[in-house]
């Protein structure tokens, strides 16, 4: 009986592992993503000394594999707010949807906030079906020690390749018209994006509806 038990569990995980490979997302080269987004380092320094910004590691807590962006998102936010739990494998143990720390084509908007709100008091909330003007106004309190925000966009739209992904947003400098995201995956690291251009990439179907925006307060 455990023997067959156990043959069922690694024949599942086998699935699974194949299932995540299928969906792996198209790699950006390191010089498209230096090319597609902002990197200065005076604007990069500027950007990590906004409010909520210096309330994460620089060192940020990398996603383990490409389908874990939401959880990884999720549990840097919560280190952040000085709050459990703070790593990807403790946000994901309130995920039925996701086994062995993979969730399988990834996470929607809907999901995480879901898995979110299993974890938190806080208040979670879904933003999406955004106007250019209810973005802007979004970002104005980006820098709110009292607020964060995931923002979930197509990487294609900014890269040229890529599928849906899930960041913190790190802080606004509105003078500049530039968004703090704090990427996640090892590989991009966090950069700056134009309003107008992080906008056009959440402003993508997800599905049959639109991404957006996950608020924690």
């Amino acid at each position: 009986m455990v023997r067959g038990y156990m043959i069922g569990l690694l024949l599942a995980l086998a699935l699974i592992l194949s299932a995540a490979i299928t969906f792996l997302p198209a790699k950006v080269p390191p010089d498209v993503i230096e090319a597609s987004v902002t990197r200065s380092q005076a604007l990069l320094e500027r950007a990590w000394q906004l409010p909520v910004a210096r309330t994460f590691s620089r060192d940020l807590a990398w996603q383990s594999n490409p389908s874990v962006c939401g959880a990884a998102s999720l549990a840097n936010v919560f280190s952040s707010l000085g709050e459990e739990p703070d790593t990807e494998a403790e946000a994901l143990s309130g995920a039925d949807r996701c086994w062995f720390g993979i969730c399988f084509i990834g996470l929607t908007l809907d999901e995480l906030a879901e898995v979110a709100q299993a974890n938190t008091k806080r208040k979670v909330t879904v933003l999406r079906d955004l106007t250019p003007e209810a973005f802007r106004n979004i970002l104005r309190q980006a820098n709110d020690q009292s607020r964060r925000y995931i923002v979930n966009f197509s990487r294609e739209a900014i890269f040229g390749a890529g599928v849906g992904h899930h960041s913190p947003v790190g802080g606004y400098l509105e003078e500049e018209d530039l968004v703090f995201v704090l990427d996640v995956n090892r590989n991009f690291r966090p950069w700056l994006i134009e309003r107008a251009r992080l906008f056009n990439a959440v402003d993508t179907l997800d599905g049959d509806r639109k991404r957006g925006i996950l608020l924690i307060e």
